[in-house]
């Protein structure tokens, strides 16, 4: 009590104004995607036809989940652990796209290297996944994907982890997926070459994350 009678009513804070000019800074969320090119817009149809296809694929998963956690792996796979970032981004994106290398040597077309290649996200892989695991591995893929380009080998996997993800999201799932799909905007937004295969995949993503995931503000405007 002695203490506290010492103390003043009021107490100002001496605040130097040109510290505070330095290291103000402002960070902007955009809420939605970037809208598509110009001509490559998807359709309201299209897009529904692909949730129905994405839906159908989840109950097919779900239906036989058991019987492909049964099967045996191949004595070549050897599944890192869920903590293991470094390990699923090379498990799935083979080691030649994670350290960006583009070229084919020539004994490498006489058979498959999956480490090379990386895995593809079979049933009797994606069915050994706990919900814990596919939310890490998305965001390990969703991580290394915010500053590399787009790879069929990074689809295949979005997609497979997509149809495994259970509803309702957890709130991190939640996030991740919405992260994802405005990255692929992004992504996009700067193919130059206009490649059609391409944005189409990233149109995909897009829609499965607005239209399944019930993220509707995120969903492209049909053309």
């Amino acid at each position: 009590r002695i203490e506290a009678a010492r103390c003043p009513d009021v107490v100002v804070a001496q605040i130097d104004p040109r510290k505070l000019k330095k290291k103000q800074t402002v960070n902007i969320s955009i809420s939605g995607c970037q809208p598509a090119p110009e001509g490559f817009s998807p359709t309201l149809k299209w897009q529904q036809q692909q949730v129905a296809n994405f839906s159908a694929v989840r109950q097919s998963l779900n239906k036989h989940r058991n019987h492909w956690w049964s099967q045996h792996l191949d004595s070549n796979v050897t599944m890192p652990k869920s903590e293991d970032e470094e390990g699923w981004k090379k498990f799935c994106l083979g080691e030649r796209v994670y350290s960006g290398i583009d070229e084919l040597s020539d004994n490498e077309n006489l058979g498959i290297d999956y480490m090379k290649v990386g895995f593809p996200p079979l049933l009797s892989i994606v069915s050994r996944m706990n919900q814990a695991t596919v939310t890490s591995v998305l965001e390990y893929l969703i991580s290394w994907f915010g500053e590399k380009k787009f790879t069929p080998e990074l689809g295949r996997w979005l997609y497979a982890l997509l149809a495994c993800l259970e509803k309702p999201l957890l709130p991190e799932a939640h996030s991740l997926i919405r992260q994802l799909a405005r990255r692929c905007s992004e992504v996009r937004v700067l193919e130059e070459s206009k490649n059609e295969e391409q944005i189409s995949a990233l149109n995909l993503i897009i829609c499965l994350v607005s239209r399944y995931f019930d993220q509707r503000d995120l969903a492209d405007e049909p053309s």
